[in-house]
């Protein structure tokens, strides 16, 4: 990947993008492909064999969507994830950067059955992406109600508690368009740590995902390796909340480069 970014660097940024153009197109297709594909397959699979086959038809799509990277000579790949314990409900805290952040979450964190907290447009009119939110135990939250999203909050709290499974949270909002990290908010992390008492939270630094999309939706950004490193867990039992926010934000932040 070293010796690509040093090719990269020897050309401009116009020739790159002219470059990505036909690389692009194909990884525009390979993802439509995938989700229009899995659409099918996901509704088979849950409403005919439940939620364990419809889990494995998810985690196949999730196999397609990340290798999307590939065809703009990029890939991603996660760090650390033998610190994250098993057989205990897990809140995954992340910085976001762009949609690969989610693909690339749902695909190396898979074993943990990990469930999105996902803003209410997403659950809508998107094949594959939509029914798996609706239908796969995450939550979608209108942002113009805020009321709305308190009682959601406690239910995810309560399922990932129940369920030893894991949600995905990403405290700032909305993506980033340059890398650096936004305000992180207090509120959702908070809701989820007071109905998960058993959870752990486990910081999730995200690199090189906005870069896919430096340009805009198109063309995409290529020689980018998108990594996920995984921080040491802090369990919800064994510290005040701001002490672990405090820590949470701070893991995150300076693990950005």
């Amino acid at each position: 990947m070293k010796h690509l970014s040093y090719f990269c660097g020897k050309f401009s940024t116009k020739m790159i993008k002219l470059i990505s153009i036909p690389f692009s197109v194909l990884a525009y297709l390979w993802f439509l492909f995938s989700i229009i594909l899995f659409h099918p397959i996901q509704w088979i699979c849950l409403k005919l064999f439940g939620y364990q086959a419809h889990k494995v038809s998810v985690d196949v799509l999730d196999f397609f969507l990340i290798t999307t990277l590939n065809f703009v000579l990029s890939r991603a790949k996660c760090e650390n994830i033998e610190l994250i314990p098993n057989g205990k409900p897990i809140i995954f805290v992340a910085n976001h950067q762009g949609i690969f952040d989610i693909v690339g979450m749902a695909w190396f964190f898979r074993k943990f059955h990990p469930k999105f907290v996902s803003k209410i447009e997403l659950g809508r009119n998107i094949p594959s992406v939509s029914f798996n939110l609706k239908y796969g135990g995450s939550v979608l939250i209108d942002r113009k109600e805020p009321k709305q999203a308190l009682p959601l909050m406690k239910q995810m709290g309560e399922y990932i508690e129940h369920h030893k499974r894991s949600t995905i949270i990403y405290p700032e909002g909305t993506r980033t368009r340059d890398g650096k990290p936004k305000e992180f908010a207090a509120n959702g992390l908070k809701i989820l740590c007071k109905y998960a008492p058993g959870a752990v939270v486990v910081p999730v630094t995200i690199n090189n995902s906005w870069k896919v999309f430096r340009y805009g939706n198109f063309p995409l950004g290529m020689f980018n390796c998108v990594t996920f490193t995984v921080h040491k867990p802090i369990a919800v039992a064994e510290t005040d909340f701001n002490s672990l926010f405090e820590y949470t934000q701070k893991a995150i932040v300076e693990g950005v480069r």
